[in-house]
């Protein structure tokens, strides 16, 4: 396997080569990103039951408040 370095500039979401280097489609490619600091961020995932069945346990349940209430 030989390999070749070509340097490139992403435009729009797509890496354009800078040289007048042409790749033929479906060529397998590796990016290499120098200096690039990647931030890390968190993701929250909704909670989900093992058992759907146990759905009912979390049924809301609303009550109306009295208009006759003091405070």
């Amino acid at each position: 396997m030989s390999i070749v370095t070509l340097e490139g500039i992403v435009e729009k979401g797509q890496i354009r080569l800078r040289s007048d280097f042409r790749l033929r489609d479906k060529t397998k490619v590796y990016v290499v990103i120098p200096d690039m600091h990647v931030e890390n961020v968190a993701h929250v995932f909704s909670p989900r039951l093992a058992d759907p069945s146990q759905a009912i346990d979390f049924k809301m349940e609303v009550l109306e408040e009295s208009t006759n209430a003091t405070v």
